[in-house]
């Protein structure tokens, strides 16, 4: 952060953290710092030399001491900027005057919120960086809006409260690693490069719709419009004219191929994908120390096809039960026996899983 030169020559003091954090040093009692024209912040009189007996400081828990380094000045340095930062986006601004949600949320991105009925075009509105350049013969445009797959949080998680979760790329990386360690015997049978493909592509199209879930009340001919509308506009709107347009059909008959769920690399991917939210769904639990129940998410245990990926669910439902050992909690790969309310076990049997065999 670099701070103004002198005091009072700030053009917004009222919102500049700057001067804001030049005033609270020039105040912060006892032998703190004090500040100097254009010059770093120097360390006031030892306490010896002050004719004023100053009040001993309340001792740290011995916890909290052992094994820590020694609190310094640029630790509480560091610290009140980090308040400063804080207190600004609680008020609202920031110190370039900016509002405080582009400082404090910009890198997460809302789903756009469009009026019936949803196209492209209206979400595309809402980009607060603008729409990408479409028939460029560059892929840059494309790179742009790829980060809204950074930045768009999975929906799932928000009803328990995990508002700053996994984003949608952070599930599809995870995937494509995944698929790399397919037990040899299903491997050969695979196209795997084909596979890792698809596991970077088959939620693509949630950059602009979104990580739509049984509970949003969207209709699943519904949600599957918009992600084919949504394909569409990135395989040809933004790709048809780079490198004559291979790459983006590529892409799309990649995505089309995992909604279809016929071929024998759709139906691994389908899996991973389950395998995957199975992951989350208990690393979610243990960062949470059994504080939250994500038990009903279990359920897609039992909508896994392939044997091999099943043996990796059921350790990862084994691991689970270690875990919440002794304790009552929801499982949901048993279905309703387990705890499922029969009216969500209805929602995802006929949501996502309409086209798995």
């Amino acid at each position: 952060m670099l701070l103004c030169g002198r005091l009072g020559f700030c053009p917004a003091p009222s919102t500049c953290l700057s001067s804001t954090f030049i005033a609270r040093v020039l105040i912060h009692k006892r032998h703190r710092s004090f500040y100097s024209p254009g010059r770093q912040f120097r360390a006031a009189p030892s306490p010896t030399a002050s004719p004023a007996h100053p009040k001993p400081r309340t001792a740290l828990p011995s916890s909290r001491l052992t094994g820590s380094p020694r609190i310094t000045d640029q630790t509480r340095l560091s610290r009140e900027i980090a308040n400063m930062t804080m207190s600004a986006s609680e008020t609202g601004t920031a110190g370039n005057g900016v509002a405080a949600n582009t400082v404090t949320d910009v890198g997460i991105v809302e789903t756009p919120k469009v009026s019936d009925p949803w196209t492209v075009d209206k979400a595309l509105d809402t980009i607060a960086t603008g729409k990408p350049v479409e028939g460029s013969a560059s892929p840059v445009p494309y790179f742009h809006i790829l980060e809204r797959l950074k930045t768009t949080k999975r929906e799932g998680w928000k009803r328990f409260g995990i508002d700053r979760g996994e984003s949608i790329s952070d599930h599809m990386y995870r995937m494509s690693l995944m698929t790399m360690l397919c037990p040899p015997k299903l491997a050969e049978r695979l196209d795997m490069w084909k596979c890792m493909k698809m596991c970077l592509i088959h939620d693509m199209a949630e950059l602009l719709v979104g990580d739509i879930t049984p509970v949003d009340g969207v209709a699943k001919p519904e949600k599957s419009r918009r992600e084919a509308e949504t394909m569409d506009y990135i395989t040809k709107r933004l790709l048809g004219n780079v490198n004559d347009g291979d790459v983006g059909k590529g892409i799309r008959e990649v995505w089309q191929e995992y909604e279809d769920s016929k071929t024998l690399e759709s139906h691994f991917v389908h899996d991973v994908d389950k395998m995957e939210l199975l992951l989350q769904m208990v690393e979610y639990e243990k960062r949470g120390q059994g504080k939250m129940d994500l038990g009903e998410f279990a359920y897609v245990k039992t909508k896994i096809v392939l044997p091999e990926v099943q043996s990796w669910a059921e350790e990862v439902i084994q691991e689970r039960e270690a875990f919440w050992q002794g304790h009552s909690h929801v499982r949901g790969d048993v279905g309703v026996n387990g705890g499922v309310p029969a009216e969500k076990k209805k929602l995802p049997d006929g949501y996502y899983w309409l086209s798995q065999p």
